[in-house]
């Protein structure tokens, strides 16, 4: 993926494990010989008993730049390369200034950083606000480039949405001009001997101000020797102008840019629509004591995404390894809802799932109920706290179940979370037609193929 590079090359890899990409970085500039003359490749690897690989690696690239004609020279640090570099670059005393580099290829470690962690506190001492390792790795990594420098990197997709990474995005998208994006559709083969299931994507990027009109899209299935599929887009429609969230949008197949288009005909908020989107209220570990397996007196109903049943409520599940109700007292009574007519999604899904979007309706019809418990893991749809009317409730869920909105949602999703913030910055079709749409279901118990034939009539008028 990287461009024409200078004679010399100034290399980074931070967190280089055995040096396979400074390896394959190294092989690609000796078959093409496009006038390197040197390359100084500078490594990071913490992890001491990958060390000695790692050493064996850069003898056998020094041995193929020789052959090539080309000077090659290594240094590897030892280091935590995230307290190192931010105490560089924050100007600490006693402490060298931070190197400059023209390249850098990275597969950074993939790791959750607390709120109060050593790593947070370095990446804070220098204005970078992330909450994982490897964002933290690649902030600092465009922070050493060179004016032009480039980066080509391979992390999970997660930083392209969501409120935990718009930080990070910002500050990506202020420092670096996105030239090319690669999406593997599987989320288990490119790491597959890891065990590692995220969606990763392969990104090339220049360090400078002015992102360019068109970007290179490309996409495979991860396996060995798969097909590449690659299209160009213009930049705006994979980072739009005015969006304030900086959401990366990732076309990768035909159907997910016809998805687009047709979201991109509406112009409702679900603010708009006057419904509410929130995190379902029960935290169980923090409620143990009042959680039970079974009904009894003095308990209401306790939803899990296990309770989803096609487009209702299947309730209780006595089978299921989760409780199917609470006890109402003083302490839990503010962690429940009345009871009425509400839209639930699942916050997570299995990697089995057909659908990223999986919504149901709870009915208290069919649940009767003076109040309930929806658990964490489930996102509900209300109307200031209380139940929605029935008609834009079922044409909100024909909607958020249709196969356009999960492939709408997949452009711009690596991962198989479902936020309530992912739900409001959605577009919805106006109150008219998702009651149309309602109108027209008499019963929930519908197949795929009929919510699409469904919501596509009605959404016709917008394309």
């Amino acid at each position: 993926m990287f461009g024409p590079l200078p004679r010399t090359v100034r290399l980074l890899d931070a967190g280089a494990g055995a040096g396979a990409l400074t390896a394959a970085f190294v092989s690609r500039c000796c078959e093409k010989r496009d006038g390197i003359h040197a390359i100084e490749a500078t490594l990071y690897e913490l992890d001491g008993e990958i060390l000695n690989v790692l050493k064996a690696t850069m003898r056998e690239c020094e041995r193929r730049c020789a052959v090539a004609g080309i000077s090659f020279t290594f240094t590897i640090h030892s280091a935590d390369f995230i307290q190192e570099m931010s105490a560089r670059l924050a100007g600490d005393l006693f402490v060298k200034q931070p190197p400059a580099f023209d390249a850098a290829i990275a597969n950074p470690p993939y790791r959750k950083i607390s709120t109060d962690s050593d790593e947070r506190r370095a990446l804070r001492s220098v204005g970078v606000e992330t909450s994982n390792l490897y964002t933290g790795f690649i902030a600092l990594i465009q922070r050493l480039l060179v004016p032009g420098g480039q980066l080509v990197g391979i992390t999970p997709r997660s930083f392209c949405n969501g409120p935990y990474f718009r930080p990070f995005r910002e500050d990506f998208l202020s420092q670096l001009e996105l030239r090319r994006l690669h999406v593997f559709e599987s989320r288990q083969a490119a790491f597959r001997d890891d065990r590692v299931l995220q969606e990763n994507i392969i990104f090339h990027a220049v360090r400078g101000l002015n992102q360019p009109d068109r970007i290179l899209i490309s996409s495979s299935s991860g396996e060995h020797g798969s097909d590449i599929t690659e299209d160009v887009f213009p930049f705006a429609e994979i980072v739009h102008p005015h969006d304030a969230e900086k959401f990366i949008h990732i076309p990768s197949t035909a159907n997910h840019s016809t998805a687009k288009e047709v979201m991109d005909g509406l112009r409702t908020s679900l603010a708009s629509l006057g419904v509410t989107v929130s995190t379902g209220r029960v935290v169980d570990f923090r409620l143990k004591a009042a959680l039970r397996k079974e009904p009894e007196h003095g308990t209401v109903p306790l939803l899990y995404p296990c309770h989803f049943n096609g487009g209702t409520v299947h309730w209780p599940r006595l089978e299921a390894r989760k409780p199917n109700a609470i006890l109402v007292n003083d302490e839990t009574r503010p962690w429940l809802v009345p009871s009425g007519i509400y839209l639930l999604t699942k916050r997570f899904t299995s990697k089995e799932e057909r659908r990223r979007l999986v919504a149901c309706l709870f009915d208290p019809d069919l649940v009767k109920t003076e109040w309930v418990g929806f658990e964490n893991h489930l996102n509900y749809l209300h109307a200031s706290g209380h139940g929605l009317e029935r008609t834009m409730a079922v044409g909100l869920y024909a909607f958020l179940n249709s196969t356009v909105v999960d492939q709408y949602f997949r452009r711009f999703s690596g991962h198989t979370q479902v936020n309530a913030t992912d739900l409001r910055t959605l577009a919805y079709p106006d109150r008219e037609t998702l009651q149309s749409m309602g109108c027209e279901v008499k019963s929930l118990n519908l197949s795929q193929d009929d919510i699409d034939e469904l919501v596509a009539k009605h959404l016709h008028a917008y394309q």
